[in-house]
């Protein structure tokens, strides 16, 4: 109508989650988690969450509590790995309407261990799309971290600095 100024956007009331993750030197984990899932932790065969407890209500609509304490989650022992994830990995639907199971693909991934965090990628991803048909409906990022320090330890001098390559002689070509 003629005479009213510009139309306001409907407000909506917007969110974001987010995770926080500490990995001390030493392997200890702890979280800040703000309405975002838990990764899960893998062990072996074994898939567990990292943390049972509950998260703190996502940002933008509550405020952060005053004391904003981290959530001690145990610690990422060597070979262990951790998957972190967006929440369109759960929300994840068949054509039928059936949520996908992230635990039960990762048992699927780590069947056979020791498994690189590649090949956990290539299978969660391909079993995503295999449950959608090949057409996810939300953003899906996957992130495996590795616990591989006594592997890089044992390729380490004392002071941490990379030993030396051994000396061999070289073969020489005379012409």
């Amino acid at each position: 109508m003629p005479g009213q100024g510009p139309r306001r956007p409907a407000r909506t009331r917007q969110f974001v989650t987010l995770l926080l993750l500490e990995i001390a030197g030493d392997g200890e984990l702890r979280a800040i988690n703000c309405g975002h899932p838990w990764p899960y932790l893998l062990s072996g065969a074994r898939v567990e969450p990292l943390s049972l407890a509950d998260p703190l209500p996502p940002l933008g609509p509550f405020p952060l509590p005053a004391d904003l304490t981290a959530t001690d989650c145990g610690q990422l022992l060597d070979g262990e790995s951790l998957v972190l994830y967006t929440d369109g990995a759960e929300d994840a639907r068949s054509p039928k309407g059936h949520f996908f199971s992230l635990p039960e693909a990762l048992r699927e991934a780590v069947r056979d261990h020791p498994v690189s965090p590649q090949t956990i990628l290539r299978t969660i991803f391909t079993a995503l799309l295999d449950h959608t048909a090949g057409r996810p409906t939300d953003d899906i990022a996957l992130l495996v971290l590795r616990n591989e320090r006594a592997h890089q330890h044992a390729c380490l001098g004392a002071r941490g600095t990379a030993r030396p390559a051994p000396t061999h002689p070289q073969p020489t070509t005379h012409g």
